[in-house]
């Protein structure tokens, strides 16, 4: 019986399997083209093994450019900016899920039309604000703009919306205030919510390229993306295994917290709130 059902779902896993390894694929060859000797990329017939092997260009990227500084600096803001998104929407949503007040469904509007105007449109006026703030090639300029989140905001709302009226009443009778009960009862239970922006706001902020380019001119403050882009901008052209050796050393401290989150990931879209 147990083979009978495994069988059954045998059609499904060969399409997920393929559809996956169609995915991966890409990031296969990166890491094949970033252990090879540069005679090795164009080959009349592509080799995925390489051979002789060269871990030399992992030595080289850091040779080439402070890579140690710039992961420093992108660490510290993503993690700066997702710690202050993280309290702004929660307060937020909070407020917009929970609370009554006039001038509600306008505000949450202006909320919802932000999260439709391009960031790119907002890079002069806040160029500006950042130069007559004296904070131009600083770490702050690259997180302050991005301190709140129309999107997070909605997200979280969307949670807390979910969560029973009921659960709330017993917990004001039992004693606990606003703050304790988003705290110790609604924050726990939109934890999947939570990380899964927690996801979106780390690839977002660590893949950021143009908004760190246009704050900051020196390396002491930039960060990874920038320095990936020191291996395309070349004279001679793009150097490709160092080009991959660099996006490989940038793109895989995203790949183990996505492969440490991906349960929480998926329950976010699955989340329900309770049923009263």
């Amino acid at each position: 019986m147990a083979l009978r059902k495994r069988l059954a779902h045998l059609p499904t896993h060969l399409v997920l399997g393929s559809i996956s390894l169609v995915a991966v694929t890409p990031y296969l060859w990166l890491l094949s083209t970033s252990l090879k000797f540069p005679k090795e990329v164009f080959t009349p017939t592509p080799r995925w093994i390489p051979w002789p092997v060269n871990f030399g260009n992992y030595a080289e990227v850091f040779d080439r450019a402070p890579f140690g500084v710039f992961l420093v600096n992108t660490v510290l803001v993503v993690t700066g900016i997702l710690a202050v998104q993280l309290v702004t929407i929660t307060l937020a949503a909070y407020v917009f899920a929970r609370r009554t007040f006039r001038g509600q469904s306008l505000l949450f509007g202006l909320f919802l039309i932000q999260m439709m105007i391009p960031i790119h449109a907002t890079f002069v006026p806040n160029f500006l604000t950042l130069r007559n703030l004296d904070l131009l090639n600083t770490r702050v300029a690259m997180m302050l703009p991005f301190f709140a989140s129309g999107y997070g905001t909605f997200l979280l709302r969307q949670a807390f919306r979910q969560i029973p009226q009921d659960l709330e009443d017993a917990a004001v009778i039992d004693g606990c205030g606003g703050l304790r009960f988003l705290w110790h009862v609604l924050v726990p239970l939109a934890r999947p919510t939570l990380v899964a922006f927690g996801l979106i706001s780390l690839v977002s902020h660590w893949n950021d390229y143009l908004w760190p380019l246009i704050v900051t001119d020196t390396p002491d403050v930039r960060t990874l993306t920038i320095g990936l882009g020191m291996f395309v901008q070349q004279e001679s052209g793009a150097d490709w295994t160092l080009l991959m050796a660099a996006t490989a050393f940038v793109t895989a401290p995203l790949m183990v917290i996505f492969l440490i989150f991906q349960r929480k990931f998926i329950e976010s879209f699955m989340f329900s709130g309770l049923k009263g």
